[in-house]
Protein backbone atom coordinates (compact mmCIF):
# COMPACT_ATOMS: atom_id res chain seq x y z
CA UNK A 1 0.00 0.00 0.00
CA UNK A 2 1.21 3.49 -0.98
CA UNK A 3 1.93 5.59 1.75
CA UNK A 4 -0.18 8.81 2.51
CA UNK A 5 1.02 11.78 1.15
CA UNK A 6 1.36 15.14 2.97
CA UNK A 7 1.70 18.82 1.45
CA UNK A 8 3.31 21.23 4.08
CA UNK A 9 2.03 24.39 2.39
CA UNK A 10 4.22 27.59 3.61
CA UNK A 11 4.52 30.98 2.97
CA UNK A 12 7.74 34.02 3.18
CA UNK A 13 8.15 33.46 7.53
CA UNK A 14 6.76 30.14 8.08
CA UNK A 15 9.39 28.76 10.05
CA UNK A 16 7.59 25.55 11.38
CA UNK A 17 7.53 23.70 7.87
CA UNK A 18 10.60 21.18 8.15
CA UNK A 19 10.07 20.14 11.63
CA UNK A 20 6.14 19.14 10.88
CA UNK A 21 7.00 18.02 7.42
CA UNK A 22 9.36 15.58 9.72
CA UNK A 23 6.30 15.06 11.91
CA UNK A 24 4.15 13.57 9.18
CA UNK A 25 6.93 11.31 7.95
CA UNK A 26 8.05 9.67 11.54
CA UNK A 27 4.27 9.16 11.11
CA UNK A 28 3.83 7.29 8.31
CA UNK A 29 3.42 9.94 5.65
CA UNK A 30 5.60 11.07 2.71
CA UNK A 31 5.60 15.04 3.06
CA UNK A 32 6.38 17.54 0.51
CA UNK A 33 6.60 21.25 1.42
CA UNK A 34 5.52 23.09 -1.22
CA UNK A 35 5.50 27.39 -1.38
CA UNK A 36 1.94 28.75 -1.67
CA UNK A 37 3.12 30.44 -4.87
CA UNK A 38 4.03 27.64 -6.19
CA UNK A 39 0.95 25.79 -5.48
CA UNK A 40 -1.08 28.79 -7.10
CA UNK A 41 0.79 28.47 -10.55
CA UNK A 42 -0.14 24.78 -10.30
CA UNK A 43 -3.61 24.23 -8.14
CA UNK A 44 -3.92 20.67 -9.58
CA UNK A 45 -0.66 19.77 -7.30
CA UNK A 46 -2.96 19.37 -4.36
CA UNK A 47 -4.81 16.55 -6.09
CA UNK A 48 -1.46 14.54 -5.13
CA UNK A 49 -1.95 14.67 -1.25
CA UNK A 50 -4.30 13.55 1.02
CA UNK A 51 -3.50 15.76 3.93
CA UNK A 52 -2.52 19.18 3.72
CA UNK A 53 -0.91 21.18 6.60
CA UNK A 54 -0.50 24.77 7.31
CA UNK A 55 2.73 24.83 9.65
CA UNK A 56 3.45 27.49 12.33
CA UNK A 57 5.90 30.70 12.12
CA UNK A 58 5.43 34.21 11.29
CA UNK A 59 3.69 34.05 7.40
CA UNK A 60 4.44 37.81 5.96
CA UNK A 61 6.05 38.91 9.13
CA UNK A 62 2.33 38.65 11.56
CA UNK A 63 1.94 42.31 9.08
CA UNK A 64 -1.36 43.39 9.74
CA UNK A 65 -2.43 40.48 11.42
CA UNK A 66 -0.84 37.18 12.44
CA UNK A 67 -1.99 34.50 9.66
CA UNK A 68 -4.15 37.81 7.58
CA UNK A 69 -2.07 38.08 3.93
CA UNK A 70 -1.59 34.71 3.94
CA UNK A 71 -5.10 34.14 4.19
CA UNK A 72 -5.60 36.53 1.73
CA UNK A 73 -3.17 34.54 -0.39
CA UNK A 74 -5.01 31.63 0.05
CA UNK A 75 -8.31 33.46 -0.88
CA UNK A 76 -7.83 35.05 -3.43
CA UNK A 77 -5.39 32.98 -5.69
CA UNK A 78 -6.46 29.64 -4.55
CA UNK A 79 -10.64 30.75 -4.33
CA UNK A 80 -11.90 27.39 -2.54
CA UNK A 81 -9.10 24.80 -2.91
CA UNK A 82 -9.25 24.32 0.52
CA UNK A 83 -12.99 23.49 0.74
CA UNK A 84 -12.42 21.33 -2.34
CA UNK A 85 -9.36 19.39 -0.78
CA UNK A 86 -11.81 18.48 2.28
CA UNK A 87 -14.68 17.51 0.17
CA UNK A 88 -12.73 15.02 -1.33
CA UNK A 89 -11.79 13.56 1.79
CA UNK A 90 -8.66 15.14 1.99
CA UNK A 91 -7.68 16.51 6.00
CA UNK A 92 -6.59 20.05 6.70
CA UNK A 93 -4.43 20.73 9.89
CA UNK A 94 -3.66 24.32 10.72
CA UNK A 95 -1.22 24.70 13.53
CA UNK A 96 -0.39 27.80 15.30
CA UNK A 97 -0.44 30.83 12.53
CA UNK A 98 -1.67 27.87 10.24
CA UNK A 99 -4.58 28.06 12.54
CA UNK A 100 -5.28 31.50 12.47
CA UNK A 101 -4.69 31.11 8.74
CA UNK A 102 -7.40 28.50 8.73
CA UNK A 103 -9.85 31.01 11.09
CA UNK A 104 -9.56 34.13 8.13
CA UNK A 105 -10.84 31.94 5.31
CA UNK A 106 -13.58 30.45 7.74
CA UNK A 107 -12.84 26.73 7.01
CA UNK A 108 -13.15 26.41 10.37
CA UNK A 109 -16.38 28.18 11.50
CA UNK A 110 -17.85 30.79 9.06
CA UNK A 111 -21.48 31.58 8.74
CA UNK A 112 -23.61 31.29 5.53
CA UNK A 113 -22.04 34.45 3.81
CA UNK A 114 -18.32 32.76 4.83
CA UNK A 115 -18.19 35.41 7.72
CA UNK A 116 -15.76 33.88 10.46
CA UNK A 117 -17.82 33.65 13.74
CA UNK A 118 -14.80 33.50 15.85
CA UNK A 119 -11.61 34.78 15.96
CA UNK A 120 -8.06 34.83 17.59
CA UNK A 121 -7.01 37.90 19.46
CA UNK A 122 -3.96 39.64 20.94
CA UNK A 123 -3.19 37.65 24.24
CA UNK A 124 -4.64 39.21 27.00
CA UNK A 125 -1.09 39.98 28.67
CA UNK A 126 -0.25 41.62 25.75
CA UNK A 127 3.43 39.52 24.99
CA UNK A 128 4.49 36.53 23.25
CA UNK A 129 4.22 33.41 25.25
CA UNK A 130 6.40 30.04 24.51
CA UNK A 131 5.86 27.63 27.73
CA UNK A 132 4.15 24.48 27.59
CA UNK A 133 0.76 23.51 28.54
CA UNK A 134 -1.64 21.10 29.58
CA UNK A 135 -4.28 19.99 27.41
CA UNK A 136 -7.75 17.91 27.23
CA UNK A 137 -9.32 16.53 24.37
CA UNK A 138 -13.03 15.94 23.18
CA UNK A 139 -11.80 14.50 20.06
CA UNK A 140 -15.73 13.65 18.79
CA UNK A 141 -15.61 13.62 14.88
CA UNK A 142 -12.15 15.28 15.02
CA UNK A 143 -10.56 12.61 12.65
CA UNK A 144 -6.89 13.64 14.22
CA UNK A 145 -7.68 13.62 18.24
CA UNK A 146 -9.16 10.41 18.31
CA UNK A 147 -7.93 8.44 21.53
CA UNK A 148 -6.61 11.02 22.75
CA UNK A 149 -8.89 10.87 25.98
CA UNK A 150 -5.95 11.41 28.15
CA UNK A 151 -5.27 15.15 29.12
CA UNK A 152 -1.43 15.30 27.40
CA UNK A 153 1.04 18.47 27.37
CA UNK A 154 2.28 20.42 24.21
CA UNK A 155 4.35 23.26 23.77
CA UNK A 156 2.56 27.19 22.63
CA UNK A 157 4.65 30.17 21.01
CA UNK A 158 2.46 32.61 20.09
CA UNK A 159 1.08 36.83 20.46
CA UNK A 160 -1.87 36.24 18.99
CA UNK A 161 -3.92 33.05 20.51
CA UNK A 162 -6.62 34.11 22.30
CA UNK A 163 -10.12 32.34 21.36
CA UNK A 164 -12.57 34.99 20.89
CA UNK A 165 -16.73 34.83 20.18
CA UNK A 166 -18.91 37.38 19.75
CA UNK A 167 -21.30 36.15 22.37
CA UNK A 168 -21.69 33.29 24.89
CA UNK A 169 -24.27 31.90 23.31
CA UNK A 170 -21.88 31.59 20.05
CA UNK A 171 -19.18 29.69 22.37
CA UNK A 172 -22.09 27.49 23.23
CA UNK A 173 -23.28 26.83 19.82
CA UNK A 174 -20.16 26.00 18.72
CA UNK A 175 -19.65 23.58 21.77
CA UNK A 176 -23.00 22.02 20.97
CA UNK A 177 -21.76 21.00 17.62
CA UNK A 178 -18.91 19.18 18.84
CA UNK A 179 -16.53 21.57 17.45
CA UNK A 180 -14.58 22.90 20.90
CA UNK A 181 -11.96 19.80 20.31
CA UNK A 182 -9.01 20.83 22.31
CA UNK A 183 -9.21 23.06 25.57
CA UNK A 184 -6.28 24.06 27.99
CA UNK A 185 -6.55 21.92 31.12
CA UNK A 186 -5.15 22.62 34.87
CA UNK A 187 -2.06 21.30 35.19
CA UNK A 188 -1.77 18.14 38.13
CA UNK A 189 -1.54 21.17 40.34
CA UNK A 190 -4.53 22.26 39.38
CA UNK A 191 -3.82 25.62 38.17
CA UNK A 192 -4.82 26.81 35.31
CA UNK A 193 -2.49 26.61 32.09
CA UNK A 194 -4.21 29.03 29.68
CA UNK A 195 -1.51 30.80 28.16
CA UNK A 196 -3.55 33.38 26.49
CA UNK A 197 -7.44 33.91 27.99
CA UNK A 198 -9.15 31.76 25.27
CA UNK A 199 -12.94 31.94 25.77
CA UNK A 200 -13.83 28.58 27.36
CA UNK A 201 -10.52 28.12 27.59
CA UNK A 202 -10.36 26.52 24.04
CA UNK A 203 -6.78 25.01 21.94
CA UNK A 204 -7.65 23.89 18.88
CA UNK A 205 -11.19 23.39 17.15
CA UNK A 206 -12.48 21.19 14.08
CA UNK A 207 -14.58 22.20 11.51
CA UNK A 208 -18.55 20.63 11.37
CA UNK A 209 -17.07 17.58 9.45
CA UNK A 210 -14.11 17.31 11.22
CA UNK A 211 -12.08 17.07 8.73
CA UNK A 212 -10.37 20.44 8.92
CA UNK A 213 -8.51 20.81 12.65
CA UNK A 214 -6.81 23.92 13.96
CA UNK A 215 -5.19 24.31 16.68
CA UNK A 216 -2.34 26.57 18.60
CA UNK A 217 -0.10 24.63 20.76
CA UNK A 218 2.71 23.17 18.21
CA UNK A 219 2.75 19.37 18.53
CA UNK A 220 5.41 19.03 15.64
CA UNK A 221 7.74 20.11 18.46
CA UNK A 222 6.91 17.30 20.95
CA UNK A 223 7.48 13.90 18.98
CA UNK A 224 9.86 12.12 21.44
CA UNK A 225 9.32 12.22 25.13
CA UNK A 226 12.96 13.41 25.70
CA UNK A 227 11.59 16.97 23.97
CA UNK A 228 9.63 17.72 27.36
CA UNK A 229 11.14 19.57 30.57
CA UNK A 230 10.64 17.06 32.94
CA UNK A 231 10.99 13.89 30.57
CA UNK A 232 14.12 12.91 33.12
CA UNK A 233 11.55 12.74 36.48
CA UNK A 234 8.36 11.47 34.79
CA UNK A 235 8.69 10.21 31.42
CA UNK A 236 9.67 7.25 29.74
CA UNK A 237 12.93 8.76 27.70
CA UNK A 238 12.06 5.79 25.14
CA UNK A 239 7.98 7.05 24.34
CA UNK A 240 6.69 8.90 21.69
CA UNK A 241 5.95 12.51 22.62
CA UNK A 242 1.70 13.07 22.69
CA UNK A 243 2.36 15.41 19.53
CA UNK A 244 3.08 12.77 17.18
CA UNK A 245 -0.32 10.88 17.83
CA UNK A 246 -2.12 14.07 16.02
CA UNK A 247 0.20 13.24 12.91
CA UNK A 248 -0.44 9.60 13.06
CA UNK A 249 -4.05 9.71 13.48
CA UNK A 250 -4.01 12.23 10.43
CA UNK A 251 -2.20 9.54 8.22
CA UNK A 252 -4.48 6.66 9.61
CA UNK A 253 -7.64 8.57 8.93
CA UNK A 254 -6.53 8.83 5.25
CA UNK A 255 -4.94 5.16 4.90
Amino acid sequence: MLSPRALVLRAPGTNCDHETAHAFERAGAIARRVHVRALAQKPLLADDFQILCIPGGFSYGDDIASGRIFALELKTRLGDLLGRFRDRGGLVLGICNGFQVLMQTGMLVANAAGVPQASLAHNTSGRFTDRWVHLAATPGKCAMLQGLDTPFDLPVAHGEGRFVVRTDADLAALGAAGQLVLRYAADPAGRSTNPNGSAGDVAGICDSTGRVFGLMPHPERFLDAVQHPSWNARLDSHAAGAGLAIFANAVKAVS
